[in-house]
């Protein structure tokens, strides 16, 4: 069984992604279902959902929620229910070589991962984002739709970064932080900050 966990915008992105890749699920029966606690019971682009209580052992999944703070969690609560964490990544993407992904990452189409990137456990990347060389993003780090982050980055755990943001090379952000929608962020970034801006402040 394989479970995408998040029934909403999110999840149905990511179910995108794995019927792209021409394949039902990351399993060889072909069963793939939503978790979702508040929509369970009702039926989501075709697939059942199920509350998270009823995960089956043994199975894989991804967390499709935005949220950076929700999906450690979440993603304690099924690793000790015994399920294991695995990536989709859309066949529309392109990871460079020496890229390496920890389980439950989510990449979707036209985004560009460059050389020697290293992504957490559980790392989100929305449609056209580009992550340059060397740059390190930390578990559960949230990357919306068209950011550009440059070469040796470092987005600490739990980071958010708003849609068509800009972050320049060398720029750590510290964990728990936010990024606005469209900021440029020219310096590092204090953990639990939030930024917003040209350049970002």
């Amino acid at each position: 069984m394989f479970y995408i966990v998040g029934a909403g915008g999110f999840g149905r992105e990511t179910y995108d992604a794995v019927l792209a890749r021409g394949e039902r699920s990351a399993v060889a029966d072909d069963r793939i279902a939503f978790l979702d606690d508040t929509l369970a019971g009702e039926v989501v682009r075709g697939l059942p959902v199920h509350p998270l209580a009823e995960a089956e052992a043994g199975s894989g999944y991804v967390i499709a929620i935005g949220s950076a703070e929700a999906r450690p969690r979440i993603a304690g609560q099924l690793d000790a229910a015994g399920l294991e964490a695995r990536s989709v990544v859309h066949p529309a993407a392109l990871i460079a070589p020496e890229t390496t992904l920890a389980g439950g990452c989510v990449v979707l189409a036209f985004t560009f991962v460059s050389s020697s990137v290293r992504l957490g456990g559980h790392v989100h990347l929305g449609g056209g984002v580009t992550i340059g060389h060397d740059a390190v993003l930390e578990d559960h780090a949230t990357v919306f739709l068209g950011v550009k982050i440059a070469g040796n980055v470092t987005l600490q755990e739990r980071v958010t970064v708003g849609g068509g943001a800009v972050i320049l090379p060398g720029v750590t952000v510290g964990a728990g932080a936010t990024i606005g929608a469209g900021a440029v962020v020219v310096r590092d970034v204090p953990a639990g900050r939030t930024v917003k801006g040209v350049p970002a402040a």
